[in-house]
C-alpha cells in the first residue's frame, strides 16, 4: 500500500487578505438583493480565501442610497423599531419615512448589518461599509472600482 498524500484546507491569515475597494450605484435596485450581494463582498465570500474566523472581505461604497427601491407596500407597512431605555419607550419609524429623511442611508445599513455575524469580526466588517445618500463620496483617493449588480 503507498502513502497517500493529503493536501490540508488553507486558512487565510489576517496579515495576507489584500482588500480592494468597491462602488455599487444603489439607483433602482431592490434593498434586499443589494443587501445580500454588499454583505457577502463585506464577508469575502467571493474570494477564494474565505475563511469564516478571518475577515477577508472588501470595502464597499454604496452611493445613491435615497434611490433604493422597496418592493410591494414596504415603504408604509416595513417598521424600524428602536427602544429608548425608558419603559413604555418603544419607538417606531416606517422605511417610507427613514427614506425621505436626513439619513436615507440607515436603511441599507441595517438591512446589511442584519446579514453579518453578531459578533466583533461582524462589527469589524461592518466598518468597511460606506454609505451615501448621493451619487458622490470621498473615497477617489482609494481606486474603488465599479461593481454592477445583475
Amino acid at each position: 500500500m503507498g502513502a497517500v498524500a493529503h493536501r490540508a484546507t488553507r486558512s487565510a491569515k489576517p496579515a495576507e487578505v489584500e482588500r480592494r475597494w468597491y462602488v455599487i450605484d444603489a439607483s433602482d435596485q431592490v434593498l434586499g438583493r443589494l443587501a445580500t450581494r454588499v454583505a457577502s463582498i463585506l464577508r469575502g465570500k467571493h474570494r477564494a480565501i474565505y475563511t469564516p474566523h478571518v475577515d477577508t472581505g472588501e470595502f464597499v461604497v454604496v452611493v445613491n442610497a435615497e434611490r433604493v427601491k422597496l418592493t410591494g407596500r414596504k415603504t408604509e407597512q416595513k417598521t424600524y423599531y428602536r427602544h429608548t431605555g425608558w419603559t413604555g419607550h418603544l419607538k417606531s419609524v416606517t422605511a417610507g419615512k427613514v427614506l425621505g429623511s436626513a439619513y436615507p442611508e440607515r436603511v441599507i445599513e441595517h438591512a446589511v448589518r442584519g446579514m453579518l455575524p453578531k459578533n466583533s469580526l461582524g462589527r469589524k466588517m461592518f466598518s468597511k461599509l460606506k454609505v451615501y445618500a448621493g451619487p458622490s463620496h470621498p473615497h477617489a483617493a482609494q481606486k474603488p472600482e465599479e461593481l454592477r449588480l445583475a
